[in-house]
């Protein structure tokens, strides 16, 4: 045999087909469970969808009627400005302070930092009506335990105060729930990733004079650039698309001081019972959304490319 021969490589036992058949079930069932609801909104919303059509299952095709009507309604332009606003408000404190504690995680010892990473988990493992439920409790306007705290330190205008009656009360209420609910992921997610960043480079940095924001900066954050903007894409739909927290506690009010998108969908289905307006407004959240996506994924590969 002559030593510069290469072994012939093995083909794969089996039919070229199974990994399709092993990947199958879970394209399926995405397809089913994310694609058919996606494709019926959008049927709906080119339709005159009311109560009727919904009990006979006759609907006709108007066009883009649907988007016209609320286009043109200014309710909707005020409840779009006010979700980026929530979403700006809620991802940039999840991220500062998911770094924030990521950062600190890294420093500690090996039991504290068990401790610390066992109570996010479970803070992130909580159900999320559940946790509601606690918030609600805790600004509850008489037995709330914010409240007692406050009016104890001295604050007596907290007496019997409603947080849930004020629109800015109402909203800071909302972000401190889902900021509270995030952060866990964000923290746990970065810290991760902070192991991966060799010790000898800090090390350096360090040798050369540089403080801890500098060390951030410079070597940190150019290492974990795609992570933490994965890490920030992921929150932002999160928190674009909620609905569930400000639903079960404030049902968008007081007014509309905390009416977003997905809430203004479905107050304009459910209460108006126009569901054809609801599926419109639902499929211009869903656009606006993968717009402001692509955006940023845009000038994150320019960055990328520049560097």
């Amino acid at each position: 045999m002559r030593r510069d021969a290469r072994p012939v490589p093995r083909q794969p036992n089996g039919p070229a087909i199974w990994p399709g058949l092993l990947v199958a079930p879970t394209v399926l069932g995405g397809v089913l469970l994310l694609g058919y609801p996606f494709v019926r909104n959008l049927l709906i919303s080119f339709q005159q969808y009311g109560m009727g059509e919904l009990i006979c299952g006759d609907a006709d095709f108007v066009g883009f009627r649907n988007y016209r009507t609320v286009l043109a309604d200014p309710v909707f332009w005020e409840v779009v400005r006010r979700t980026f606003w929530w979403t700006l408000v809620n991802v940039v404190l999840i991220m500062v302070i998911g770094t924030l504690v990521a950062l600190m995680m890294r420093r500690l010892g090996r039991r504290m930092r068990i401790v610390v990473t066992s109570g996010l988990v479970l803070a992130w493992a909580s159900p999320l009506i559940a946790t509601t439920t606690v918030f609600q409790w805790l600004f509850a306007s008489r037995l709330g335990v914010v409240n007692w705290v406050l009016v104890r330190l001295g604050f007596e205008s907290f007496e019997g105060y409603s947080w849930l009656a004020d629109g800015p009360a109402a909203f800071t209420v909302l972000v401190l729930l889902v900021v509270w609910q995030s952060v866990p992921f964000a923290a746990i997610t970065l810290h991760s990733a902070l192991l991966t960043v060799p010790s000898e480079l800090y090390e350096s940095a360090r040798l050369d004079g540089a403080g801890g924001w500098r060390i951030f900066r410079s070597v940190t954050l150019p290492l974990l650039r795609p992570l933490f903007g994965l890490v920030l894409c992921l929150e932002v739909i999160w928190v674009f698309r909620c609905f569930a927290q400000i639903w079960a506690v404030t049902k968008g009010g007081p007014g509309e001081a905390t009416t977003t998108l997905p809430v203004y969908a479905y107050r304009v289905a459910q209460s108006l019972h126009r569901y054809d307006l609801g599926a419109a407004v639902s499929t211009l959240t869903v656009l606006i959304l993968v717009t402001a996506l692509i955006a940023y994924f845009r000038q994150m590969l320019r960055q990328e490319a520049d560097r």
